[in-house]
């Protein structure tokens, strides 16, 4: 019932730096920042130009793949590509529902066509089991994942108090919730910056590069939320699942988590209330 991730090192120790990684390492700096710029434009409310700077990024990183010949940089060009993409289908997707809950189904969904492409193109392969550790120790990682999303869903409602979704707390409405936030935004954003992000950027930078960078970038994509605290806090959020794929190496976990985050940010916990009415 689970995804592991074949690729990538479990290595955890500091990586050696050569003049090499140091050359490729400010490559990508480069297209990093300025993913970062449109999303702090985006933050500061300049939406128009935002939004012409992710366009500019993909056709920039698109023209790079095209003329770099180191397959790890134009790997993880690739990956920083369905960054901008993600930020352009969510601005720019009409309203198709009155139900809010259902425009995150067509704005995720679409994204799983050039996620599919560069999965294929790099060569990822799922493995639908969970790993024995994770099978042994069950109990502990399913109390993990609903501490770690309680714990990341109540900083995040203290930040920007989120509406709810569903109208109830009744089990269809909460079915509803969880199959859009684990199985389309979850998994379409674990998918996107820890299976392909930071594993990729792990070949080039390094275990503990990788996962600082990956995160600073989940947080900034957060950008539309409009306060800086969200981008703050969604960067921690993304330090902690980063950290524990690293560990583990399951999407299957880290999907859970974002999922279940969701669901008690814009679900449970607008309905009871902060500290799930017990406070």
């Amino acid at each position: 019932m689970g995804l592991t991730a074949k690729a990538g090192s479990k290595n955890m120790s500091a990586p050696k730096i050569s003049g090499y990684l140091k050359s490729d390492a400010g490559i990508i700096l480069v297209p990093v920042c300025l993913i970062m710029l449109a999303e702090l434009l985006l933050l500061a409310g300049r939406e128009y130009i935002s939004i012409w700077m992710h366009v500019g990024i993909v056709m920039l990183l698109a023209f790079a793949t095209t003329f770099v010949h180191k397959r790890e940089l134009t790997m993880v060009f690739q990956a920083l590509m369905l960054l901008s993409l993600l930020r352009l289908v969510n601005i720019s997707m009409p309203v198709f529902f009155e139900k809010t809950l259902y425009i995150f189904v067509f704005t995720y969904a679409p994204l799983l066509i050039p996620i599919i492409i560069v999965l294929r193109a790099q060569d990822f392969r799922f493995s639908w089991r969970i790993s024995e550790e994770m099978k042994r120790n069950r109990i502990l990682y399913s109390l993990i994942a609903v501490i770690a999303a309680v714990a990341i869903a109540e900083g995040e409602y203290a930040i920007i108090e989120a509406g709810y979704l569903i109208p109830d707390l009744s089990f269809s409405s909460l079915l509803q919730l969880s199959i859009v936030m684990i199985f389309f935004v979850g998994l379409v954003e674990e998918i996107i910056f820890r299976y392909i992000l930071q594993t990729r950027l792990e070949q080039v930078l390094g275990t503990w590069p990788a996962l600082l960078t990956a995160s600073i970038l989940f947080g900034v994509m957060h950008s539309g939320y409009g306060t800086i605290y969200e981008v703050l806090m969604t960067g921690i959020a993304g330090l902690v699942i980063g950290y524990l794929y690293v560990r583990t190496r399951s999407l299957y976990l880290i999907t859970l988590i974002h999922g279940l985050t969701n669901v008690f940010l814009f679900g449970i916990i607008p309905h009871l209330g902060p500290g799930l009415g017990l406070l």
